[in-house]
């Protein structure tokens, strides 16, 4: 924006604005874009200002040491939030996902295991029936077996199910359209510097955590991993709304979020260091080094909180914490890259069916009727998951019972092996005992629940309501690895540890899916507490990403974006070999470029342009006949500024001349007052040349942050290239219609 030299002649553009009267000039409309470059020297302006002041007196001084501050107090309150609310969460959604089964009565709050803690008639053998917990029926009947007593609970199963996701999706079409789906496309579109208004507003926060909690405890295939971002970048947004440094800079309040995403992974998962990797890697669009750390604070602050509620009552982030401590043979890479590539495959799979179903929703008379949608797929999952002990379940216990290892003390049925009472070890030392009945019955029924997660979650995703992926995508499971290792086991030692399969296979099918890496297995690592299996997870994480890309790019963020046409500029290369005049318009046959004369336009001319037109801005050139480019200025500015001009300044007229240069031009007496609009003029617009590759042209607007860019030859103004006109391109040349992208 302003030049050293112009700050010496007269005060530099931005410096005025500050001292402007009315507030709204350099603010964006909603679905448009932010300059990043204009932001910036904002926000350094701003700086220079607060720190040529804090020479003057001591307070000036203390104001400025706050400024400095408020982006770790802005942190600190983001944490203590978002742990909070997740922490809230959880406890929640215990308590209802077992109110569908029954309910507690010596304290309606607890939940079953709860319950059963307090009880003191509970054996070790029966810890899951104590007299305080009672299913619906039995509190009904009186009776606790029988057929009619089954088919009672599963009745009242699905009542619960259906009343929670009715009330999910009624609370979400009416007060907040924007708090359904998972929130990670928009929260990455909305980090590269687009605005939806509202997205991350405090009606959306309050709406989506009541029904994320909904929602999860309906039972429907869905996490609330991603929704808990999209909650911790609402709560970022609220805190920037505390500070003008914050609320008054689109730039500086992209980099605030960036870092609630990271807090919003680190409560999901018990994962500090995996947020910060995964706000870097997945979601962030511009990440400076000090944002690396104020996400690391925010991460920490916020599972400390997470961690001084204490949802899951065992003094750890997550329901799942495993601790093994079997070592892994080399022979074993083999599976873990099988694992890597069936988990590649499933991600292609997902994207492939979940895009499609999406599309068929977008373009088919089914999107009309998102609550009889999301009430019919609630029904069907409900029905379908009663009789499966292992779908009944909220799927994060389920995980959590699948990555375990059996032990002397599970009660798992996973666990039913033989004991041969004649062997002298004691049970947790017998290698090879042989699968009890129990164990064939839980495989059978494991592998149902997984044919059944998999296609239910492709219906799921993308419905109206809050919907995470993660811990879906974790279910996709193999169990066939056990009768293969019977050869080098020590005597005495378990040699294979089917949970650990598990937790690969689930880091393969998350890496397939979302084409995370770094982010994912550190997730991974840190959500199961196995740091001796590092190996096996990064192996599996990269070969499923190859295998999945090799069949698309995209994974399924990506893809969403693409479908819902956000103006999105990714980070893969641009190979075509275009011109920029082969995308600026206007095109040959267009009228020619809107632009305004440096100090022969009238007010009315102005006014007129601007009735006319919907561009952003106007380039000012010195004349017509010249067109030699002097600067660009903004549309929105404009409209402020007239309007202004016309409420406070006497003689300005719809004949006055507006003029953009330092003096006022020579003007007869008789003519009215002219209107002087130097100040919104920004003198230094980014121009490429007409023969710029468009490589090139496609870098600048992803490395600067662009949002137009003025195209000249010799000094003359030949067109314009917006991002929308990049990223249209960019569609073109990979023959997707290019139309599709949402702009204003």
């Amino acid at each position: 924006s302003a030049t050293p030299t112009e700050e010496i002649n007269g005060a530099g553009n931005l410096m005025d604005f500050l001292d402007e009267p009315f507030p709204d000039v350099g603010t964006y409309e909603d679905f448009h874009t932010i300059d990043w470059l204009r932001e910036k020297s904002r926000d350094t302006d701003r700086h220079r200002k607060i720190t040529c002041k804090s020479k003057e007196s001591i307070w000036e001084f203390i104001k400025s040491l706050l400024d400095a501050w408020s982006g770790w107090l802005v942190m600190l309150l983001i944490g203590l939030l978002s742990g909070t609310l997740a922490g809230v969460i959880d406890l929640a959604v215990d308590w209802m996902t077992d109110l569908k089964e029954g309910v507690c009565l010596s304290a309606l709050w607890y939940s079953h295991e709860q319950c059963c803690w307090t009880s003191n008639e509970t054996t070790f053998a029966d810890r899951d029936k104590c007299p305080q917990w009672q299913k619906w029926a039995e509190l009904m009947t009186g009776y606790t077996e029988g057929a009619g007593v089954y088919l009672l609970n599963y009745f009242l199963y699905v009542l619960w199910a259906l009343f929670f996701s009715f009330l999910a999706v009624s609370l979400v079409r009416v007060f907040a359209p924007y708090a359904c789906g998972s929130g990670i496309p928009e929260i990455k579109t909305i980090l590269s510097g687009f605005i939806i208004r509202g997205y991350l507003g405090k009606w959306t926060l309050l709406i989506k955590t009541v029904t994320l909690v909904l929602a999860v405890s309906s039972g429907l295939s869905l996490g609330k991993e991603g929704p808990l971002v999209h909650v911790a970048c609402c709560c970022g947004n609220l805190f920037c709304s505390l500070f003008s440094k914050y609320s008054k800079n689109e730039g500086k309040r992209r980099e605030v979020l960036s870092a609630a995403a990271a807090a919003g992974v680190s409560v999901a998962f018990g994962a500090p260091i995996g947020g910060v990797l995964f706000s870097l890697e997945e979601v962030s669009y511009y990440f400076p080094l000090k944002t690396l750390w104020r996400s690391f604070f925010a991460a920490l602050v916020a599972a400390f909180t997470l961690r001084s509620i204490n949802p899951f009552g065992n003094n750890r982030l997550v329901l799942f914490y495993v601790e093994y401590h079997t070592p892994w043979y080399m022979a074993e890479l083999v599976p873990f890259i099988l694992l890597g590539v069936f988990g590649g495959l499933w991600g292609t799979l997902f994207i492939r069916c979940n895009i499609a179903w999406c599309r068929r929703r977008k373009t088919t008379r089914l999107g009309k009727y998102p609550v009889l949608e999301v009430i019919v797929v609630t029904g069907i999952t409900a029905v379908l998951a009663f009789p499966n002990p292992y779908t009944r379940r909220s799927t994060s216990e389920l995980i959590s019972e699948l990555f375990n290892d059996c032990g002397a003390l599970e009660s798992s049925q996973l666990c039913d092996y033989i004991n041969n009472p004649n062997m002298t070890r004691p049970v947790d030392d017998i290698p090879d005992r042989p699968a009890g009945p129990g164990v064939y019955s839980a495989l059978w029924q494991l592998t149902l629940a997984l044919v059944f997660k998999i296609v239910i979650t492709i219906f799921t995703f993308g419905m109206k309501i809050p919907s995470g992926l993660f811990i879906p995508s974790m279910m996709a499971y193999h169990h066939h690895d056990w009768i293969i290792f019977k050869n080098w086991c020590r005597p005495g030692a378990d040699c294979v540890t089917p949970g650990l399969y598990a937790m690969v296979g689930a880091a393969a099918c998350l890496g397939g899916v979302t084409r995370m890496t770094v982010s994912l297995v550190v997730i991974m690592f840190e959500l199961t507490g196995g740091l001796e299996y590092i190996v096996p997870l990064m192996a599996a994480a990269v070969t499923s990403k190859w295998v999945a890309d090799a069949f698309g790019k995209e994974g399924i963020y990506e893809a969403h974006i693409q479908l819902n046409g956000y103006p999105y500029l990714d980070q893969d290369e641009f190979t075509h070999r275009t011109l920029a005049t082969d995308v600026m318009r206007p095109r040959r046959n267009e009228p020619p470029l809107a632009v305004l004369t440096q100090d022969s336009t009238t007010v009315e001319d102005v006014e007129t342009l601007i009735k006319d037109t919907d561009y952003n801005g106007f380039p000012v050139v010195v004349s017509r006949e010249s067109e030699r480019l002097i600067g660009f200025v903004q549309r929105r500015d404009l409209i402020l500024n007239i309007k202004n001009a016309r409420q406070k300044q006497d003689g300005v007229v719809s004949n006055s001349v507006v003029y953009f240069t330092e003096d006022a031009p020579q003007i007869p007496a008789s003519n009215p007052q002219p209107l002087k609009l130097r100040r919104i003029l920004n003198l230094s617009p980014f121009t490429v040349t007409d023969h710029t590759p468009m490589e090139t042209v496609v870098d600048i607007f992803r490395k600067l942050g662009l949002r137009q860019c003025l195209v000249t030859r010799s000094g003359r103004l030949l067109g314009i290239i917006t991002k929308k006109d990049v990223l249209r391109h960019m569609a073109h040349m990979m023959n997707q219609d290019p139309e599709s992208i949402m702009f204003n």
